[in-house]
């Protein structure tokens, strides 16, 4: 799928068929999360990938009760390793740069999970601590995306973005500073 076509047509999907994601597909999503952008190259992300029903509904709860995440066949958490970007960074590792990691990798797992037909939807409203309760998380991983994933049982409408020129600031030598 061209890249253009997949960012602007991928939308937010919130129902799935109960269809199974093969696993093939399911390394396919990973490994375009795996290649997104990090600081210092730490790639300070991990992925826990989730199937069994009980830990999605405790996830579903976490999120302030979306129920739409224990019906997808699969929920993958994208948490940032603080652990691993701070050996390097120190306190603005483990402050900033392993989630701007993690949040560059879940948009890298959505734009895929697009291109390969399924849906999925960034889940950011949550528990940090009943999420890493559910996973049996370390604390140095933080949950940044609860992100379930299926087979779209729905077309959802497309939503409008302000004016490329609204989020536009040019800061140019000849001209006055924004």
């Amino acid at each position: 799928m061209n890249l253009f076509k997949a960012i602007l047509e991928r939308r937010s999907v919130r129902a799935f068929t109960p269809e199974t994601v093969p696993d093939e597909v399911v390394e396919s999503i990973l490994g375009a999360a795996r290649w997104a952008p990090s600081a210092g190259n730490c790639q300070a992300r991990d992925f826990i990938v989730v199937e069994d029903p009980r830990v999605k509904k405790a996830l579903s709860e976490a999120a302030l009760d979306q129920r739409f995440i224990e019906a997808a066949p699969i929920t993958i958490v994208v948490c940032a390793n603080e652990r691993r970007s701070a050996h390097r960074y120190g306190r603005r590792g483990r402050e900033l740069y392993c989630l701007l990691d993690a949040a560059a990798a879940a948009q890298n797992l959505l734009l895929a999970v697009h291109a390969l037909g399924l849906g999925g939807c960034w889940v950011g409203a949550f528990d940090d601590s009943q999420v890493g309760k559910a996973l049996n998380l370390p604390p140095w991983l933080k949950p940044v995306a609860i992100i379930p994933i299926g087979y779209p049982d729905e077309k959802p409408w497309t939503p409008q973005r302000r004016p490329l020129k609204d989020h536009i600031h040019i800061d140019r030598y000849d001209r006055k500073p924004v």
